[in-house]
């Protein structure tokens, strides 16, 4: 699709994108689990770290008091918010917020709060102030959003003053810590009216970047097919950014010989009709509920971890770094208890920053760019390989599936000079010529 006009919806998605999100890659940040301390202040020492590799955007996992009635584990779901105007002490104060945010702004970072706006725990002080704006069954008991969330109840928002609570909520740590938007838990199981009005006073006090947990091309909310809403237009009015979950599970299934690599082409396209251009989603490999829930890449995955890490980057959209990755990783976290990262070791940390580095100054990768173009190399079924380019700029990006060696032959489109990102070695392609990928390995070359 060459641009955003040509979309018969265009007109539709009116969200403003920040400047500094154009290129931005955006990293999920467990402080439970970050440093021994586990507190704003300890995880602030990585933040010049994060910003080396080409890292735009930390997403702060809930920072509020954790619910004790019903809690999972010892310390409970960060996701079972007690108080939305307070800061859980396993962190730290409102002033260690602040600072993390301040020395983040200082590094060209921008910091996003994790919101759970759809439920609370049983014991959030609003259970017993306005029991009527939780959901009720038949006998009139209080009920949790999904089943098994059982830490957790549920808002109802056709009450006036929960929208209200809510959107002062959001308007308060903007005022008060100065951060820059907010990652919206299972964002589609709260009504998209809600957050369209909210956007527009949030965006009263500063420009923002709004990230919901959500997917329309794929169910999300422990919800099934036949539950799930595929037209919430979150994208339209109140949301810079969706998650990529179809890609992701695709992913898992070509891992798994579920299904043909080629299919990343048919979700390409899926992508282009269901959105404009210049709307984008987020792409990755692990996250913290899937690292803890489905396992890590390595298990999931197995040798094509990194060459689907590759894909993240470099396709369209917004790629995320989860806690951790840059370390190889390669276990699942707890999720309701301590379980601290061991940072003594990097191994990944110099191919994830070449990969964001490369995202970063890329005119062919801005996000949402409608003038930027993807263009499919053919090649063998073990083979995905595309170009991505802006102006003459480009990038060419090959991956490889297969065990062995296989050579992809290059059209006209490629011929050129390029740097390959990882050799640092200069190559001068013709037609014809022959790229060779290395077994469960990729190629990035950027044209110079």
């Amino acid at each position: 699709m060459p641009d955003s006009a040509v979309h018969p919806d265009a007109h539709l998605f009116q969200v403003r994108h920040p400047e500094w999100a154009a290129n931005a890659t955006i990293y999920e940040v467990n402080l439970r689990n970050f440093t021994p301390e586990g507190t704003f202040r300890a995880f602030a020492e990585h933040l010049p770290r994060l910003a080396a590799m080409g890292i735009s955007i930390v997403w702060l996992m809930p920072i509020h008091p954790i619910g004790a009635v019903e809690r999972k584990g010892t310390l409970g779901s960060q996701y079972a918010v007690q108080d939305y105007f307070g800061v859980n002490p396993e962190f730290g104060t409102l002033d260690d917020l602040r600072y993390l945010v301040q020395t983040a702004h200082a590094l060209d970072l921008r910091v996003l709060l994790d919101w759970v706006a759809n439920h609370t725990s049983w014991d959030n002080p609003l259970v017993q102030q306005h029991p009527d704006w939780y959901q009720h069954d038949e006998y009139g008991r209080l009920v949790p959003p999904v089943p098994d969330w059982t830490d957790v109840v549920a808002f109802d928002y056709t009450q006036p003053g929960l929208r209200r609570y809510m959107t002062d909520a959001l308007l308060y740590w903007l005022r008060e810590a100065d951060i820059d938007g907010y990652r919206c838990d299972v964002a589609g199981l709260v009504p998209t009216d809600f957050w369209d009005e909210a956007r527009l006073e949030l965006d009263e006090v500063k420009p923002l970047f709004m990230l919901a947990e959500w997917d329309e091309l794929y169910p999300s909310g422990g919800l099934t097919w036949e539950q799930f809403n595929s037209d919430t237009k979150l994208l339209e009015r109140a949301f810079n950014m969706t998650f990529g979950l179809r890609l992701h599970y695709l992913l898992d299934h070509i891992a798994e010989g579920k299904a043909p690599l080629a299919d990343i082409d048919a979700y390409l396209a899926a992508e282009r009709a269901k959105y404009p251009p210049s709307v984008y989603l987020m792409h990755f490999t692990s996250n913290h509920d899937v690292n803890s829930w489905d396992g890590t890449e390595y298990e999931r995955l197995g040798p094509l971890a990194l060459p689907f890490a590759v894909l993240t980057v470099l396709l369209p959209g917004m790629p995320l770094l989860y806690t951790g990755q840059e370390t190889a990783l390669n276990r699942r976290l707890l999720f309701f208890d301590r379980d601290t990262i061991d940072w003594t070791e990097l191994p990944l940390e110099s191919f994830y920053t070449k990969l964001l580095q490369l995202k970063r100054r890329h005119p062919a990768l801005r996000n949402g760019d409608v003038l930027s173009r993807l263009r499919r190399l053919p090649g063998p079924s073990s083979l995905y390989g595309f170009l991505r380019e802006k102006d003459g700029a480009a990038v060419l990006c090959v991956i490889n599936i297969s065990e062995e060696p296989t050579p992809l032959q290059l059209p006209a489109e490629a011929a050129g000079t390029w740097l390959d990102v990882f050799s640092q070695v200069q190559l001068k392609l013709e037609e014809g010529d022959t790229l060779t990928v290395q077994g469960h390995g990729w190629r990035v070359l950027e044209r110079v």
